[in-house]
């Protein structure tokens, strides 16, 4: 597995290997000995989410649970391509407010690793896109929270024009960054 860091401490880029013939391709997509090589401090993820959005220009995010039940997450894109986005949340961190955006796909493989303290979404940049992401805690409808998608002081570029983005009536609703309770720390 090849691993990369990204500009955002705790953020890591992961590309597993590929071994592929004629019938096809096999590919560990997670191992927790190589996982753990990576991260500080290994995660147990319960649960595996697979999401499948029909159209082009769909925007799930930017979404975050609150401690006890923050969550890092592992995001691969198995069908298609979307861009990834992670926002540094953490309070007192040099990257506070900063984003790093990826884009994933079917072709490239890569995964993106999201710790806690972040706020995550992402858009599908074509037509039939399933996601699949590890997450390191339940869902837990008390603890959830969002970030405004479109908050002009975090500066992403979703690479599609307001009028082709689709949203939940949830996303529509988020607080800006300056309008949320710190929850994170940095340390």
């Amino acid at each position: 597995m090849h691993t990369e860091k990204l500009p955002i401490s705790g953020l890591l880029l992961l590309t597993p290997k590929k071994h592929g013939d004629p019938r096809g391709f096999f590919s560990e997509t997670f191992r927790n000995d190589l996982f753990a090589d990576q991260v500080k401090s290994l995660p147990s993820f319960v649960q595996d989410n697979h999401v499948y959005s029909a159209q082009k220009g769909v925007l799930r995010g930017l979404h975050f649970q609150l401690p006890p039940h923050a969550q890092g997450k592992l995001v691969r894109c198995i069908r298609g391509r979307i861009l990834d986005v992670a926002v540094d949340i953490r309070l007192g961190s040099p990257s506070f407010g900063q984003h790093v955006a990826v884009e994933l796909s079917e072709q490239n493989w890569k995964q993106l690793w999201i710790p806690a303290g972040f706020a995550h979404g992402y858009i599908t940049l074509e037509d039939h896109c399933e996601v699949i992401y590890k997450v390191t805690d339940y869902y837990a409808p008390e603890c959830d929270r969002g970030l405004a998608w479109d908050d002009p002081a975090l500066k992403i570029d979703w690479r599609l024009p307001f009028a082709e983005i689709t949203l939940s009536e949830k996303d529509r609703k988020q607080p800006r960054l300056a309008e949320i309770s710190p929850a994170f720390h940095y340390s």
